[in-house]
Formats: structure tokens, sequence, C-alpha cells
């Protein structure tokens, strides 16, 4: 129960960084390369100098940026604030948490490197993992790292640790982005509407219009601003060219665009990294019943994909809830984690 609508005192702390990124310099959309990363340091942490804690990473949906931590939901405490709350219980084993941002001016970078927004991928491992391990006590292993996230960040959290097994042992998916042909392909009618009734047809004229104004300000801008974030990330060539995988005209798919996203859905991955995926020490999925994005059957065919590899020690529940106001989940998702990413007690 949460009853202080002012915040409270943390028994942790919330220590404020920013990276100067190499990796991010220089991308196709001159996105700033400083970023501001949050680490939770949980109570304790001063007082045994020679304890190293495991870590996990926190990862936001589209549009997320790193302040957005703060928007209070009436009623409801800040995730830092649950955070903080979880590990001060005793009954949870402590852990750092690294809230880390890759927005971008299109919403944001689905945790890949593309040639079109920038090097998100490899900017979360190749820098602010070392980054982090290099100023906390970290259990600087895969073994004790895991990464979570919901929506666009729950696909983060799903794909990076098949990407990079040398550096994530455990992950959390909040009703992530999987089974794209139920949760992305449904926009491609109404934007292909969109497109040829307000911006004869243009996904340019669309982009132009919408950054000379208050954004989310018109029918559609969601749909479309969507659309073309997911496409930037997902089928864009190496000049940074962006290749829609419908007809703007009709809403028909491209196949061969398309079958570039299907490459990079998730429960299609799951093949292609068995082995990893059978050593993983954590997997957290889950979604609610109603969302809006149909990712509960995104959620449902991960878990049977993993089942399928053999992969059957994980945590998967369904719940009733939209998209939108799941945040009480994540704490749920952050105790698992710590769990099974601590070492054994001696």
């Amino acid at each position: 129960m949460f009853d202080a609508p002012w915040g409270r005192r943390l028994a942790g702390r919330l220590e404020e960084h920013v990276i100067d990124s190499e990796i991010l310099r220089a991308n196709a959309l001159g996105d700033p390369a400083e970023r501001p990363l949050w680490v939770y340091v949980p109570p304790g942490y001063d007082e045994d100098p020679d304890r190293r804690y495991p870590a996990v990473y926190v990862i936001q949906g589209f549009t997320g940026q790193l302040d957005m931590w703060r928007n209070r939901s009436p009623m409801r405490a800040l995730f830092p604030e649950d955070v903080d709350a979880l590990f001060s219980d005793g009954a949870t084993p402590r852990c750092l948490v690294v809230f880390v941002d890759c927005w971008t001016s299109i919403g944001g970078s689905q945790f890949v490197d593309s040639p079109a927004t920038g090097r998100y991928h490899s900017y979360l491992c190749d820098e602010v993992v070392p980054w982090v391990d290099a100023r906390y006590r970290t259990l600087a292993a895969a073994a004790h790292r895991g990464i979570a996230g919901k929506s666009s960040g729950g696909y983060g959290a799903m794909i990076t640790p098949m990407l990079r097994p040398d550096l994530w042992g455990g992950l959390a998916t909040h009703a992530g982005d999987a089974l794209f042909e139920c949760c992305y392909q449904r926009d491609f009618p109404p934007a292909a509407r969109l497109l040829r009734d307000h911006y004869a047809g243009s996904m340019e004229r669309f982009l132009e219009d919408f950054r000379g104004r208050l954004a989310f300000t018109r029918e559609g801008d969601d749909v479309l601003l969507n659309a073309y974030a997911m496409a930037a990330c997902y089928s864009a060539d190496d000049d940074g060219t962006v290749h829609l995988p419908f007809d703007a005209a009709t809403g028909e798919l491209v196949p061969d665009v398309w079958e570039r996203w299907l490459a990079l859905d998730p429960v299609r991955m799951v093949p292609r990294h068995a082995e990893t995926l059978r050593s993983m020490r954590a997997i957290y999925i889950d979604a609610g019943t109603r969302d809006e994005y149909f990712l509960d059957l995104g959620a449902e065919a991960f878990r049977t994909a993993l089942a399928a590899i053999g992969v059957m020690d994980v945590y998967f529940e369904l719940f009733d809830a939209t998209h939108m106001n799941i945040g009480y989940r994540y704490p749920i998702a952050l105790r698992y984690l710590a769990e099974r990413l601590s070492p054994p007690a001696p």
C-alpha cells in the first residue's frame, strides 16, 4: 500500500550520471550522444565494501526517456520507490538496478543497431555495461546480470540476451513486442489510409509535419510514427534508407521487407538461439489478457517457442489488464530476477 503521494525517502539511493557515448556520436538522427544513466544502490552497499551484487538493467518502451520514471500515476508509487521497498524488506536478495536511456527522436530504438537510428544495442552492451561494472561492485558475469522492460523495452529484454549471451543471464519481459503479425501488421492498413488521406501517400511528408508541430496532436500520429520507427529499426539499408513493410497506397505487405522484420521477431529468433536460451538462469514473461496490441498472444507464442526447444523453467503469467498502467508488475519480475541471479547464500 502506498499512501505518501509526495514521495518517500529511499533507504538506498538513486545515483544519476551522464555517459558521453562514442558509439552514439554522429547517429543518423542527430540525437544526443550524451545520455543520462541512473543506478539504484541498495541499502547496505556502503557498509560491506567487499560485497558484490547482481545487476538488473531496466529499459523503457516506445517513446520512453529516462526521466519518465519520475512520472507518478495516481495513487501509486514510482518504480524507483518500488525498487527501494523491495530491497528494504529483507526478504529479497539485493541488487543494483541500472536505468538506461535509449530514446530516439522518432520514439525509440528497439535496442538494436540500425543505420537509420543508431547503434543502441552496442551502446547498451559495449558501453553501458562496462561503465557500470567499472564503477560499481557488480558480480560482473552473465550469470548475475539481467535485463527487464515493458513493450518495446520487453522486446529489447527478449532479444538482447539472445544476441549477447556473454553478458546476460536473465530476462523479464512485460508485454514485449512479439509475434509481429499480431502486434504490428494490423496497423499497416490504417497507416496506409492515413498516409493517403493526409500526406499524399508520403511518409516523408508525415515526418516533416510531425516534427514541425506539437507531437501527438493529430489523428494517427501514434500509428504512423510507430510504423516508421519500427521500419527504421528493422528494415533500414546500410545507407540509412528506410523501407516500409507495406505498400503505402494499399497497405499490402511487401514480402521481402516483411521477412526482414520477421527475422527479428523474438518468437522466430528462439530456434536460432536455442543453446543460449537453455543456458539462461531466469526467464520471466507476462502480459495483460486485454492488451490492445495482442501482446498477450505474443507472450504465449514466446513461451511456446521456448518450450519447443526444451526451456520449461519459465515464469509465465497472463493477468487481467490492458497494455497500460501495468507498472505494478515490475517489482514481481525484479524479485524473480534478483532471486535467480544472486549467488547462493553462504
